[in-house]
């Protein structure tokens, strides 16, 4: 059984059919490390968004207490009655 060598075209077909797999695959590589990239991003907005929303409930379970309340309204910008409030405008 004996075999037909390939002829210079097909070495050239070949050839071609390799650099293009090789510069697709490079370029896939890429986008695959984009999109980690941005995956590791929401990632870290989604564990922000938790710390938050639990913050949050903490806030409306605790909603009665009245520590709660004068930080609620200390971040509102309210003060206690005959208390002076002065603002830094120095910035």
């Amino acid at each position: 059984m004996t075999f037909k060598r390939a002829g210079f075209l097909t070495k050239i077909v070949v050839l071609i059919l390799l650099i293009y797999m090789a510069l697709s695959l490079i370029d896939v590589r890429g986008k695959i490390q984009g999109v980690q990239t941005q995956r590791d991003d929401l990632a870290r907005q989604v564990t922000d968004q938790r710390l938050e929303n639990q913050k949050l409930a903490d806030a409306i379970a605790n909603s009665d207490d009245p520590e709660m309340q004068e930080q609620v309204a200390r971040d509102r910008g309210y003060v206690e009655k005959d208390e002076t409030l002065f603002i830094d405008v120095a910035n």
